[in-house]
């Protein structure tokens, strides 16, 4: 199979949900023949009503042309029976994350198409491996994976299974550039790209929220100053605890019980409740008025200027310091890895009063908003980002993906201000590497343990 093989290709979409329609949408703007499928009657044909609705919406909005829309929605046929897919060259499947119910498909799916037809799944958390298993020609399948809302969102993870040829992936991730998408290559392996390196920016926060150093408030607040457009808190509750945290249990068994990746009794509590977030009018912050106003990030001014007794974090607390110094006024600052905005910094035990003021009086000069938290091992950006890196180094050194798409991968498909090997390079491995030791210090077990690719990063770094 050739890269430009499905140029033109008759489509199929299986899934009239939201992310099968957005799919069948983009196909059919591309200029492809798209036939939706729904095992639900008549949803097939909903599906198309309410896209000609938003069509119609983006013609009056001046961001489509009536042509274009009527010509979309005109290349968009809604199939009553999946025997009514027998000429597609692709065919896409958006159905519910079961295993079982997948395998079942695609296996019918064989009796049906060519056997030249390219299968692919969106699934965002099940192995492409798997899914393929029983099938008579496994090299065919690939993950497809959009992210929502499809019509918007750039990125598209093009998913390698243990058995799918590379012409295959290769062929996929053109279709997904003509169709106006960034894919990426992914190995097949628990979280596929952004669902994997994404965990930490949750885990960090619920560690935190756990050990009572920070509220779910002040945590937003410092990591919108990094650059983030929503804060953990506020993301989880619009994401739905319910959904992140299945997400986050299915990774942690699909991982062995890795303990890096241990589901927060925090969120289980809230899901306990019923406390979803947004969609149940109260998670980590109450909805019945309405999503709270965040704090937009103030310019950044100039950087806090490090002493003896005010240091930017390497991953010990502000009371480590202090014991190790001798001195009693010790201040630690976070990371400055952002447009600016909220600062965290903690200070040690039997520092004076006095000292923490000062110590915000200088954060504030250097153009902050001094954000006191407690006295936590790596603060609150610093510990997000190193364990972010760490989680890409380890997805790198796994063969899962290249550094260049992992970057890619987190900035599209999840919104983040930088890559995490661009926060590599702005940070430095040494700081990264210190603070990840000084956290597996500090907690002991597996959670923090440095990749491999960092050590070996680190050592060349050295040695030139």
């Amino acid at each position: 199979m050739s890269p430009s093989s499905l140029s033109g290709a008759t489509i199929a979409v299986i899934g009239a949900g939201t992310m099968g329609a957005g799919i069948a949408q983009i196909a059919a703007q591309a200029g492809h023949r798209v036939r939706l499928h729904d095992a639900r009657e008549g949803a097939a044909a909903d599906a198309k009503s309410k896209l000609a609705k938003t069509l119609d919406g983006l013609v009056a909005k001046g961001k489509l042309d009536a042509a274009a829309a009527s010509e979309t929605l005109a290349r968009i046929e809604p199939a009553s029976a999946i025997a009514e897919l027998a000429d597609a060259r692709l065919v896409v499947e958006a159905i519910v994350e079961n295993l079982e119910v997948k395998r079942r498909l695609f296996a019918e799916l064989e009796g049906i198409v060519d056997a030249g037809a390219v299968l692919a799944t969106n699934t965002s958390s099940i192995s492409v491996t798997a899914i393929a298993r029983d099938l008579k020609r496994p090299e065919r399948l690939v993950g497809m994976h959009f992210f929502n809302p499809v019509p918007l969102m750039k990125l598209v993870e093009v998913v390698s299974g243990l058995r799918t040829e590379r012409a295959v992936a290769d062929a996929i991730f053109e279709l997904s550039k003509a169709w106006g998408k960034v894919p990426v290559h992914a190995k097949s392996t628990p979280g596929f790209i952004v669902n994997r390196i994404a965990r930490p920016y949750y885990a960090e926060t619920l560690a935190l929220l756990h050990e009572r150093y920070v509220t779910p408030e002040q945590a937003d607040a410092a990591l919108r100053a990094a650059g983030f457009r929503m804060g953990p808190c506020e993301l989880m509750d619009l994401i739905g605890h319910d959904v992140n945290y299945a997400v986050t249990e299915s990774v942690y068994a699909a991982n062995y019980f890795d303990k890096r990746y241990v589901p927060s009794g925090v969120q289980r509590e809230l899901v306990d409740g019923g406390l979803f977030g947004r969609k149940s009018g109260r998670g980590f912050y109450d909805y019945a008025n309405g999503a709270p106003a965040a704090k937009p990030a103030g310019a950044r001014r100039g950087e806090v200027l490090a002493s003896a007794q005010l240091l930017v974090t390497d991953g010990r607390t502000a009371q480590q310091v202090a014991a190790e110094t001798r001195q009693r006024d010790v201040a630690v600052f976070d990371w400055t890895v952002g447009p600016g905005g909220a600062l965290a910094f903690a200070v040690a035990d039997g520092a004076s009063e006095g000292f923490a003021e000062q110590a915000a009086e200088v954060i504030a000069a250097a153009g902050y908003e001094p954000l006191r938290v407690g006295d936590a091992p790596g603060l609150v950006v610093a510990r997000t980002v190193a364990m972010l890196v760490n989680e890409a180094a380890d997805a790198v050194q796994q063969g899962v993906c290249e550094q260049a798409a992992a970057d890619t991968a987190m900035k599209l498909g999840v919104n983040y201000p930088a890559g995490p090997f661009e926060w590599l390079e702005q940070v430095g491995t040494a700081r990264v590497v210190a603070l990840l030791g000084a956290l597996a210090a500090h907690y002991g077990g597996e959670r923090y343990r440095t990749s491999p690719w960092l050590v070996r990063r680190r050592l060349s770094e050295r040695a030139a």
